[in-house]
């Protein structure tokens, strides 16, 4: 269990001064719950609660009496300041459950105790570095990661712990991926701080219960630096090629460095941590080029490109450009806003608010109390919002959604939205969308609407004709003159390679067999004929139900280490996976697809090509994915000598 934890005699009591009061009365009730019986055991308090916990987004929300959460901090603050209390042991798997299903206001089944001991940080799955009967990684059997984001610093920490010699290509001059990127006004991440993170790093220091861009960056190079993952990185370089030796079982890797000279590195395994979202798409709008101002991406933004009192065009209404106008509207003279899809909007209030001081004390003090959190939110912005995305076949309701539960929360952002615009029908009418909620992604509000109804700000919805070299020609032959066009239109997702050329066995070529927009593998990782090529992040293993892919990432590589493993114990020199475990994977999640909202008649978004076919999502939950990713399967894969 947790490090807090692991001796309770030689417990330490905390301090009975202001920053406990403060904390105690600050920080979420549910939270303090389940931290108060986890160190305590004290069942009794916790059926008190159970009748008045609900589940997240219900109406009426929970409401907790007065007496009964001023009671629990109370036996809180005794326990913490005194000791007096605490539990001999750690809490069993049973307890653990029955205070999730509490907390959360709703059953939570046995089959996510081992997710939430691994992933909220009280009993790692794995810690190979402590396996006293694992065959240590052969010396000179070195691993090349591609990407210094998410994932591929995920990779550098557990390649390290497992004692693998490896060397992380990073493109740009510090760790970070899309968050050092993307630096937009406005800039911030859909899913929650608390969950957002690494399961093995879980951060008491957030300002905001959704990071703000540079508040995530700061997380990713505090990282950096805690673990000292920069010795094994080599920044301003970049993959171009990759080709496999199927006689020496090795990859010949291509990289450009800052001087602009190429070198070829030997590796016997490549871990591809790229990731779908650092790929600019440009719209391809006729006039674009002879445009006369700036003319930028939200994924390249300058640092100083000042817009105050400028008059601005936005192409694109999804999730960048609503945080971006959201920023931008009451600083720029003119903004007109360019509406080719039309997007579903949840508002949750926690979004743009601050960390109290109290919470942010209660996260780093109050022994398990950041863990329950995580879990709390992991809940809430996750798996437990599965339900929406998961076709009823009873439902025989409007086609606007796929259950009752899904209706539910479409009449929930409906709601919202009549209540933000009662007096502009016209906005209403323009942002309703006409298919089922959650059937692409979601606009969390912080801003946008408030953007939307300033007197400055117009949403053009005809579609554009023609950019001029002044302005932007809506399809009804209005002109919009402008100083600043942002495109702000997503990444080219479904080119999953992007520029790299990935040569597998008999010389066969990845990009090539994937094609523009039809990628297939297995688990989103494996592809046969490519051995020891790991792609992370990969087809179909996107979590497009809601937030997770922290967890998608971590998974992957828990589940590439193993297959590296298996390399070691067998003294083999590749791994493949079978052809026949390749096309059984890809027939199921074919036949998985019709039960789920992205292939719904009015689904359309950038899940599924030009062909309907969905290939980036995860049709499961993200307990499904942790399951499936904790070792391979025998008979999924070869191992070659």
């Amino acid at each position: 269990m947790n490090a807090i934890l692991a001796e309770r005699t030689n417990y330490t009591p905390l301090a009975n001064g202001p920053d406990l009061a403060r904390a105690l009365d600050e920080a979420n009730v549910p939270t303090l719950l389940a931290a108060y019986v986890h160190l305590s055991h004290d069942t009794d308090l916790l059926e008190q609660f159970a009748p008045h916990i609900r589940p997240a987004f219900s109406y009426p929300p929970t409401e907790i009496p007065d007496e009964l959460a001023d009671a629990l901090r109370l036996k809180l603050r005794h326990l913490l300041t005194t000791g007096e209390g605490l539990a001999s042991s750690e809490p069993s798997d049973a307890l653990v459950q029955r205070i999730m299903s509490v907390t959360v206001g709703e059953p939570v089944d046995t089959e996510f105790v081992d997710l939430v001991n691994d992933q909220c940080g009280f009993r790692p799955w794995i810690d190979r570095s402590k396996l006293p009967d694992r065959p240590a990684p052969e010396a000179g059997f070195k691993v090349l990661v591609i990407g210094a984001g998410m994932t591929g610093m995920a990779a550098a920490t557990k390649l390290r712990e497992a004692g693998y010699e490896f060397v992380v290509i990073e493109k740009n001059p510090e760790v970070g991926g899309t968050w050092y990127e993307n630096r937009y006004p406005g800039v911030g991440v859909d899913t929650p701080s608390h969950f957002y993170s690494f399961s093995w790093e879980i951060w008491p220091d957030w300002q905001h219960y959704h990071p703000h861009g540079a508040d995530m960056q700061r997380y990713m190079t505090g990282v950096a630096d805690k673990y000292d993952l920069r010795r094994d990185i080599r920044f301003d370089t970049t993959v171009e090629k990759l080709v496999w030796d199927e006689k020496s079982c090795t990859w010949t890797v291509t990289v450009r460095r800052a001087d602009g000279q190429t070198e070829d590195l030997v590796v016997n395994a490549v871990i591809n941590g790229h990731g779908p979202v650092n790929r600019p798409k440009m719209p391809d709008i006729p006039g674009l080029s002879g445009f006369k101002g700036p003319v930028v991406h939200t994924a390249a933004y300058p640092a100083d490109l000042d817009l105050k009192g400028k008059r601005v065009a936005v192409i694109g209404t999804g999730a960048s450009s609503a945080q971006l106008c959201g920023a931008i509207a009451p600083e720029v003279a003119e903004l007109t806003v360019y509406q080719r899809t039309k997007h579903w909007v949840l508002y949750n209030p926690e979004i743009a608010h601050e960390v109290s001081e109290g919470m942010k004390w209660a996260l780093a003090n109050i022994p398990t109390f950041k863990e329950w959190f995580r879990f709390r939110v992991y809940w809430a912005a996750a798996d437990g919002l599965f339900s929406n995305v998961l076709k009823d076949p009873a439902w025989e309701g409007n086609m606007l959604a796929v259950s009752e539960g899904n209706e539910m929360t479409r009449q929930y952002a409906l709601g919202y939205m009549q209540q933000r615009f009662a007096d502009r029908p016209d906005l209403i009418e323009k942002l309703t969308p006409d298919f089922p909620i959650f059937s692409k992604r979601i606009i969390l509000d912080n801003g946008w609407f408030d953007a939307l109804a300033r007197p400055n700000v117009h949403l053009e919805t005809q579609g554009i004709a023609r950019i001029l070299p002044n302005g932007i020609e809506a399809k009804d032959g209005s002109v919009f003159e402008c100083d600043v066009i942002i495109c702000a239109t997503g990444f080219n997702v479904a080119q999953m390679v992007g520029n790299l050329v990935i040569r597998g066995e008999g010389g066969r070529e990845l990009g090539e067999e994937w094609g523009a927009e039809d990628p297939r593998s297995y688990l989103g990782m494996c592809v046969p004929g490519y051995p020891n090529y790991f792609h992370t992040v990969g087809p179909n293993s996107a979590p497009n139900h809601a937030a997770g892919q922290n967890l998608i990432s971590e998974a992957q590589v828990n589940w590439i280490i193993e297959a590296l493993d298996r390399i070691t114990e067998a003294g083999a020199r590749a791994f493949e996976v079978e052809q026949d475990a390749f096309d059984a994977w890809n027939r199921k999640v074919d036949e998985r697809m019709p039960q789920m909202i992205w292939t719904h008649p009015r689904a359309n978004s950038y899940y599924n090509n030009s062909k309907g076919r969905v290939f980036l999502s995860w049709p499961w939950r993200l307990v499904d994915f942790f399951n499936a990713t904790r070792r391979p399967e025998p008979g999924c894969y070869r191992l070659i000598d």
